[in-house]
């Protein structure tokens, strides 16, 4: 199974990017990974909210594959323990899943017909993170959910 990390905006600050580069290199010892920055629409500055969700949603439909398993992050979705995201990963893979994407939206989030199209709304937090940092948080919790599936030290419970 490939974990793909979808990201709309920009390439990751400086502050972030050593972060997610050393975890994503820790995950590729379990599973094929990858990250895609999706960039913004043209004129997207000039875009009301509500416009720039739907012109995000559109670019991220023309990457979405029928085979691949979206998990949208958003406030409104299931929190899950660490453990638990261990063994969501683990079905996965064991019902053959060949890409599972984890997509982080835009500024404003994401549109309703992204929603519509996930198989799983995950909220990392009640609360309200930058977007880089996100894409940090992720890395980490899947990395730690692939210790926790093969009985390793790092996560300590």
């Amino acid at each position: 199974m490939k974990i793909s990390f979808w990201t709309i905006g920009k390439e990751n600050d400086p502050y972030v990017k050593a972060g997610v580069q050393e975890f994503t290199k820790r995950i590729g010892a379990y599973f094929k990974i990858q990250w895609d920055i999706i960039p913004l629409p043209k004129n997207s500055g000039m875009l009301s909210q509500m416009d720039l969700r739907k012109k995000e949603a559109e670019i991220v439909l023309t990457w979405l594959r029928p085979e691949d398993y979206l998990v949208a992050l958003d406030e409104k979705g299931r929190q899950w323990t660490s453990e638990e995201l261990a063994k969501f990963i683990q079905q996965r893979a064991n019902t053959s899943v060949k890409n599972l994407v984890f997509l982080i939206g835009g500024i404003y989030g994401l549109d309703a017909s992204i929603l519509k199209q996930a198989k799983q709304i995950w909220s990392l937090s009640p609360l309200t993170f930058p977007h880089q940092l996100v894409r940090l948080i992720l890395a980490e919790q899947v990395y730690r959910a692939c210790t926790i599936l093969n009985h390793e030290k790092y996560h300590h419970k």
